[in-house]
């Protein structure tokens, strides 16, 4: 199984910019590298939601974020991993909405938030157009 390893301190503040944001979605990206099987989230960027009619229920992340971030990823020999976001008063399972405009090979991380506070972090990877679960953990498992 996948594994997508978010350390405690990028995972802070993903929960403190969804909870600054709700009850809006809020999203981001995730960099890092690629590691055995899986990836290991190294640092992590929000990004504006260009969606303004539907923002309290979709997300569009703002190309003009998306370019300095990417460039940021290259310059220090990290990839994108992936994107996040929030889905406020809702599960922590992507929608119908999320997985039309997934990319396969990237990390969804999504938070579940309400008013008071975030309440689940899952991750999902797009495999033969369906998302399939992937272990998050704050480090990477030992090997057996």
């Amino acid at each position: 199984m996948y594994q997508l390893v978010l350390p405690p301190a990028q995972r802070a503040d993903l929960e403190n910019w969804a909870r600054a944001g709700y009850p809006l979605e809020v999203c981001g990206l995730l960099l890092g590298r690629r590691v055995g099987d899986g990836a290991r989230v190294e640092r992590v960027r929000s990004a504006r939601n260009l969606s303004v009619d539907r923002a309290h229920d979709r997300f569009e992340l703002d190309p003009l974020d998306f370019l300095p971030i990417d460039a940021e990823a290259r310059e220090s020999g990290r990839e994108i991993l992936g994107v996040w976001h929030t889905h406020p008063d809702h599960p922590a399972r992507p929608s119908e909405t999320d997985r039309a405009a997934a990319w396969p090979g990237w990390s969804y991380v999504i938070l579940s938030v309400a008013q008071d506070g975030v309440r689940d972090v899952r991750s999902w990877r797009l495999e033969q157009g369906e998302f399939v679960e992937e272990a998050v953990a704050d480090e990477p498992e030992a090997a057996a």
